[in-house]
């Protein structure tokens, strides 16, 4: 199945316990775009960079077979640009710079081909944008979606709507918690699933994530890292993930849900051991695929005596 990834491309500098990087390449439909494409054939990228963006990584996207028909150059102004600092333990960091350049402007226009595309990935942008995307779109066999705190405050009623007219929302629990202003995650759920949503995926970084339905509450654990490099873009990847299996297998049902979670949380491990979209550069089918081996390992339960 088709997948479409709408969101940001930016370059980000960061900082964190293991090293620095002044510009690398980022964005919530990078990640999205690079992590499902290992499985799905076409991957159509909307997004907006400006006159700075490298001709390298606009070859990257080629060379990875991503349809970069909805990806746009404007050439009055530069690339979207986030700087942060992670703190030692990698689970917070500090903003020490946004600059949204083109991407304050950003207004996704769908081109025709990409209308009838099966998945719809709506990365982290404006609630009323991924709504304008859906507005667009015809009849996609599922639509996932991400937030974060900034619109959960900001655009609520927008977020809302979103919410309702989605079939998949992935978030983490502290966005969870302040979606709903419950402290339990399994009562989040409840009240999110409420307004609207088919499947709801609380992550919960190196404790793994939860996949919230009509039917059951899977638990699918996180891969147990030796270190990690860069957590950006992680979240990112594992929508990436989670809708190029999807895509990979046709069919949407609650066991290819469940292995969809688990090749997520499989993208978002490799994610995390390089800075920015390194990693995501350079993976192969065998490499994920042994890795989503090696999870299913952490998760068999010996039966009892």
């Amino acid at each position: 199945m088709s997948v479409l990834v709408v969101g940001s491309v930016a370059y980000d500098g960061i900082e964190a316990p293991t090293g620095k990087v002044d510009r690398t390449l980022g964005g919530s439909a990078t990640y999205i775009s690079l992590a499902s494409r290992y499985f799905a054939n076409p991957v159509r990228l909307v997004g907006t960079v400006g006159y700075d963006f490298e001709e390298s990584d606009k070859k990257l996207f080629r060379d990875k077979g991503i349809d970069l028909e909805g990806f746009k150059v404007d050439e009055d102004g530069k690339t979207f640009f986030w700087q942060g600092r992670y703190h030692e333990n990698m689970n917070s960091r500090d903003t020490l710079d946004t600059q949204l350049n083109v991407f304050e402007h950003f207004d996704p226009v769908i081109p025709e081909v990409y209308r009838g595309s099966r998945i719809v990935c709506l990365g982290n942008i404006d609630p009323s944008l991924q709504l304008k995307v859906l507005d667009q779109v015809r009849q996609p066999k599922l639509t996932i979606c991400d937030t974060m705190n900034f619109w959960i405050s900001g655009a609520r009623e927008a977020l809302e709507e979103t919410i309702s007219r989605v079939d998949v929302l992935i978030i983490n629990d502290e966005e969870a918690r302040e979606i709903t202003g419950e402290s339990n995650l399994v009562k989040c759920a409840k009240m999110i699933r409420k307004k609207g949503v088919k499947y709801l995926i609380i992550k919960k970084g190196e404790h793994g994530a939860h996949l919230y339905s009509d039917q059951e509450v899977f638990a699918a654990p996180a891969y147990p890292m030796s270190q990690i490099t860069d957590p950006t873009g992680a979240g990112d990847t594992f929508m990436g993930g989670f809708a190029g299996w999807l895509s990979f297998s046709d069919r949407i049902n609650e066991e290819n849900l469940r292995r969809a979670v688990v090749y997520g949380s499989v993208m978002a491990s490799f994610c995390v051991e390089k800075f920015g979209a390194d990693r995501l550069r350079e993976l192969t089918r065998f490499d994920i695929d042994r890795r989503y081996d090696a999870f299913r390992k952490l998760s068999v339960i010996p039966p009892r005596i």
